[in-house]
């Protein structure tokens, strides 16, 4: 159990990994819907498993669903990434959701899952993800 003054004062550890850094570089990606977290991960040579991530789920939504789906997703923590490109009335648009966490095959095999059937009940498309932890500009994925 923390104690007042840690509750109140932080805990003195790192500071968050801010998903908004220029050092970031994608360690781990998918964007084959037949492969497993798990083989994904296996492959990502640069990820520290003991460090947090930004979790990034690429999705294509209409237009006028991107503010149902980011509301629904704020739920369990994602924020919209900067935007890539506009989107149009009548066509899909990029959309970037991402999250701060520890990156795991189950948890992510799950994330993939909610991001999917989110993508799907309001007309959209999830195309992948990816994984950025600070780094050199090496990349694995």
């Amino acid at each position: 159990m923390a104690h007042w003054w840690q509750r109140i004062f932080g805990r003195g550890g790192p500071a968050p990994l801010d998903p908004a850094r220029a050092d970031l570089v994608v360690v781990a990606s998918s964007f084959d819907d037949a492969e497993a977290c798990s083989t994904a991960l296996e492959r990502a040579t640069a990820l520290d498993a003991d460090q947090p991530a930004v979790l990034r789920h690429h999705l294509r939504i209409p237009a006028e669903q991107v503010d149902r789906v980011c509301e629904i997703a704020a739920q369990d923590g994602y924020a919209p990434a900067p935007r890539i490109d506009g989107v149009g009335t009548d066509e899909l648009g990029s959309l970037i959701l991402q999250r701060v966490q520890l990156l795991d095959a189950l948890h992510c095999s799950q994330e993939q899952s909610r991001m999917a059937g989110l993508a799907q009940r309001h007309d959209g498309i999830a195309d992948g993800w990816d994984a950025l932890q600070p780094g050199s500009t090496t990349t694995s994925g």
